[in-house]
């Protein structure tokens, strides 16, 4: 079931973005380097040495329904594209980022029906891209190659959103989370692989109806107890229970700090496999976290899997973990309620 979902949401995906970046006729187009053009249809509507005013220039000229295609690279400095309502931004060429304090490089704010099938960027941002208030969207392949900042951020404290579409989104060199997510009902992705992340892969909190592919997290949050897929803050929660609505077909996560940490009243998650190895803390940690079924896969050496929970939550319930673990430990203190484990391997076991 769970792969038919991620089957078709790729198809979907897939259909909504060009087979290559760029290709076919675009409604609106920035070319060139050094000296950019903008051109609608036929018509110059920007020549100049300003790549943000380049951009910004094709966003203006580009009307919902229709697609702006970047060709060009270039640097935007501390400064923000902020994305229309409707349009498809095709960003072919690498943009070099800034930081501006609490705010996106590229921004999707109160927005609904934007496509971003094809996006590079490189640089120290505060927020790579920061979404809010916004439904409908849809990411393609998306490509981060960092030295700071956050990679994809959906605001805490402003209005929620819905139906958020990924296929596959990679980032390299964040100094804090690759993904994180807030306040999302209907969340999609089919790839996301993290490289040496200064804290989470993927973080999704206060989220409900999510499918995620593949999770792939090298060297993600080392020295932290940041994990390579983390769940906090009552993600799942629906409707006032934990009926399974967070899918997971694989999480990999090599060294980095924890694997797998659900905490702060979350739950409501099914995962079909894992492969963690190497984690410096936890491999997997289930803390004050209800209805978790970890159907399979293998844990090597690292920190232990340990079921736990802290007095402020309620205690941790309902917890199924069936799992290979060797060379590390596996330990459920405090005794949690209706918890399951079918564990192989060597792994010396402390539970209840």
């Amino acid at each position: 079931m769970f792969g038919s979902f991620i089957f078709t949401a790729v198809l979907a995906l897939v259909a909504s973005v060009s087979a290559q970046c760029g290709s076919g006729t675009a409604d609106v187009t920035v070319t060139g380097s050094g000296t950019f053009t903008v051109k609608k249809g036929s018509s110059t509507v920007y020549t100049g040495t300003d790549y943000l005013a380049a951009i910004n220039s094709g966003i203006t000229n580009t009307a919902s329904g229709q697609r702006l295609v970047v060709s060009s690279s270039g640097s935007i400095g501390a400064n923000t594209i902020t994305i229309k309502s409707g349009i498809t931004f095709e960003g072919c060429g690498t943009i070099n980022v800034g930081y501006r304090a609490a705010h996106g490089a590229i921004e999707i704010l109160n927005n609904s029906g934007t496509k971003i099938p094809y996006l590079t960027l490189t640089g120290a941002p505060y927020f790579a891209v920061r979404v809010y208030g916004s439904k409908d969207i849809t990411f393609g392949v998306i490509t981060m190659n960092l030295t700071g900042g956050i990679g994809i951020r959906f605001d805490r404290d402003q209005a929620a959103n819905s139906n958020i579409k990924m296929d596959t989104v990679s980032v390299t060199g964040a100094t804090s989370h690759g993904i994180e997510t807030w306040n999302i009902a209907g969340f999609s992705i089919n790839k996301f692989t993290g490289r040496n992340l200064g804290e989470c892969g993927l973080l999704v909190q206060a989220t409900t109806n999510a499918k995620i592919g593949t999770v792939d997290c090298d060297n993600c949050g080392a020295g932290t107890g940041y994990a390579a897929l983390r769940f906090a803050n009552q993600n799942g929660k629906l409707n006032g229970g934990y009926s399974t609505n967070i899918y997971v077909d694989k999480l990999i996560a090599k060294g980095g700090g924890r694997g797998l940490f659900c905490v702060s009243e979350s739950g409501a998650a099914e995962i079909t496999t894992v492969d963690i190895s190497g984690t410096e803390n936890n491999a997997i940690l289930i803390e004050n976290c209800y209805g978790v079924n970890i159907k399979g896969g293998t844990v090597k050496g690292g920190g232990e899997v340990r079921i736990s929970a802290r007095d402020e939550f309620a205690n941790t319930k309902d917890i199924t973990v069936t799992l290979k673990v060797d060379d590390t430990t596996v330990k459920e203190s405090p005794c949690g309620t209706n918890i399951k484990w079918n564990i192989s391997g060597n792994a010396k076991k402390t539970v209840c």
